[in-house]
């Protein structure tokens, strides 16, 4: 865990594969497969995958290939994950850390679409935030920091008193690039210098404040 040890922040935006929901099994599945359909490495294609929206993900890995194949491919591969929930859990604390945030400010923020964001949140057992910006709201994909901005703007305030909590490299720039602060949740976070690295949602506890804010406290 890195030495900062309280955030304060009027909302908080999630991500959602790898922050709330552990989804690895179904997307090491789903984009293994893909790769080999397409000649790529595997291992190579699981380096760029998280994070990002399929088809710029596919973009990256394929290049020369016209976008309205990735945008096919994607929509093929979003029904492919959607329709597998073997294995979707939720992140140690998950359950815990969402029930304290109830009432208070939050929204999802997540390159997944409506479906698969309703499907794995329901197959973790976690409960979906009322404000929900997902892949059909945006017009680029994280790294680009729009689905943030629009998360902050829909809860009703300014980037600076937003906390983003990210597991991959993609939301961690995203967030940064948003004007926020952000804690990274999990192995692949540490990497990428979030504000704050822990382990999972376990090391993270939510208070309120007398003024209204949010109050992290990580250990």
């Amino acid at each position: 865990m890195t030495a900062v040890t309280e955030l304060t922040a009027r909302a908080l935006l999630l991500d959602m594969d790898g922050t709330l929901v552990n989804s690895d099994a179904v997307v090491e599945r789903c984009w293994r497969r893909w790769a080999g359909t397409h000649g790529l490495d595997p291992d190579e294609v699981m380096k760029v995958v998280h994070g990002r929206q399929g088809h710029a993900s596919m973009a990256l890995l394929l290049p020369d290939r016209p976008m309205a194949e990735n945008h096919a491919d994607n929509r093929a591969m979003l029904a492919e994950e959607t329709a597998d929930m073997d294995g979707v859990v939720p992140v140690p604390g998950a359950p815990a850390f969402l029930a304290a945030l109830a009432g208070l400010p939050h929204a999802l923020v997540t390159s997944a679409d409506v479906p698969l964001s309703t499907a794995r949140m329901a197959a973790a057992g976690l409960p979906l935030p009322a404000v929900r910006v997902t892949a059909e709201s945006v017009s680029a994909s994280k790294p680009d920091p729009e689905g943030f901005l629009k998360g902050a703007a829909e809860l009703g305030f300014a980037p600076a008193d937003c906390v983003v909590f990210e597991d991959s490299g993609a939301g961690i720039a995203a967030g940064k690039a948003a004007g926020m602060r952000v804690v990274g949740i999990g192995p692949r976070a540490g990497a990428y210098e979030p504000t704050v690295w822990v382990d999972d949602l376990t090391r993270v506890r939510v208070s309120g404040t007398d003024d209204g804010a949010i109050r992290l406290t990580f250990g």
